[in-house]
């Protein structure tokens, strides 16, 4: 659905909309002064999308969440929201060791071919983002501002490259200013989006505690990095872990975790886009696919022999894994069938 075609359902026909029954029973006003300019945003550049709850874009899994967002503007590469996420969050106020793992955790996820969402924050946010696009894998900024509103200003250069390296992503209609309010529910929407939401470094009042309770209410699974015991910094992760998260050492306490989660969104994917069909026992991509072994061989092993820029390399080996050749393993892909 554009924008226009929403307008026009705004007016004559909005019992039709994928809106939430709670907004449906009260009478809607529409300000189509705000429809106008989504529309005018909207075709001011080509790296601008409008995605709702019927479009084949709007994620799966965040559709399945009790109050999915209406209305997501992305800034970036919308196929992005397609691929399995695991969601990094914690402390703005990280020390060095926290935006250690954070970093080698995110960039670790990003070179399997996960998605790492987050809130773009201060932190540990921005040191998984930026793993995510060190190691050119993909990552999505869940924004509590409009899309055209960079919060923190100091992430400005982070902001324009993960644009290039996945979606910037908000609810919010494009100009809105920083709000208090907004952050703690946009936090639904990192963790809905996500198979597993990792926290990294959080007090017992941190933000990232409220993202971890989301992923718990919204059935997804909650990792947690644990820290100094003589600092304050990491209680927050302590009291998840006491509470049943699972204790992440490296990403293949990860990769266990949701490895039956993310065979279904695959699936779901596969079904969705009509990925495959009668020819799929062909076998496809065979350069690409003799470049991965039957034992562990790391993503860039398989870059480096299939002699493919990485995004293609990602996009295929995607397809591969929903055909069955592949499979994603701790530290790389393993082949599962002889051509």
């Amino acid at each position: 659905m554009d924008v226009e075609e929403l307008r026009q359902r705004l007016e004559h026909e909005k019992d039709a909309l994928p809106l939430p029954e709670s907004l449906l029973k009260r009478e809607l006003a529409p300000d189509f002064s705000l429809v106008d300019s989504a529309l005018d945003w909207l075709q001011r550049s080509s790296h601008h999308h409008i995605v709702t709850l019927d479009d084949p874009h709007y994620p799966n899994l965040l559709k399945q969440i009790s109050d999915p967002p209406s209305i997501l503007f992305i800034k970036g590469e919308p196929d992005t929201l397609l691929i399995p996420s695991i969601a990094v969050v914690g402390s703005r106020a990280a020390t060095s060791a926290g935006l250690q793992s954070a970093y080698q955790l995110a960039g670790e996820l990003g070179s399997l071919g996960f998605s790492v969402s987050s809130g773009m924050a201060a932190g540990v946010d921005g040191a998984a983002h930026q793993a995510c696009i060190d190691n050119s894998g993909k990552t999505i900024a869940v924004l509590g501002t409009g899309v055209e509103v960079i919060y923190p200003r100091r992430h400005k250069k982070l902001y324009e490259k993960i644009q290039y390296h996945g979606a910037v992503i908000s609810e919010f209609w494009p100009d809105v200013r920083p709000y208090a309010g907004n952050f703690p529910k946009r936090n639904r929407i990192i963790s809905g989006l996500s198979l597993g939401t990792l926290v990294v470094e959080a007090c017992r009042k941190s933000g990232s505690l409220i993202t971890a309770r989301l992923a718990l209410e919204q059935g997804r699974e909650v990792f947690a990095v644990p820290g100094n015991i003589l600092g304050g910094q990491s209680q927050g992760c302590h009291d998840l872990l006491r509470d049943g998260a699972k204790l992440v050492e490296n990403v293949a306490d990860i990769i266990e975790e949701v490895s039956a989660l993310c065979d279904f969104h695959l699936e779901e994917l596969k079904s969705s886009h009509h990925i495959g069909g009668e020819n799929t026992s062909n076998l496809p991509f065979t350069s690409l696919l003799a470049s991965v072994g039957y034992e562990t061989t790391p993503i860039d092993v398989v870059v480096e022999h299939s002699g493919k820029a990485i995004e293609l390399v990602l996009e295929q080996l995607l397809e591969l894994e929903l055909q069955g050749w592949v499979a994603v393993v701790p530290g790389g892909y393993v082949r599962l069938r002889r051509s």
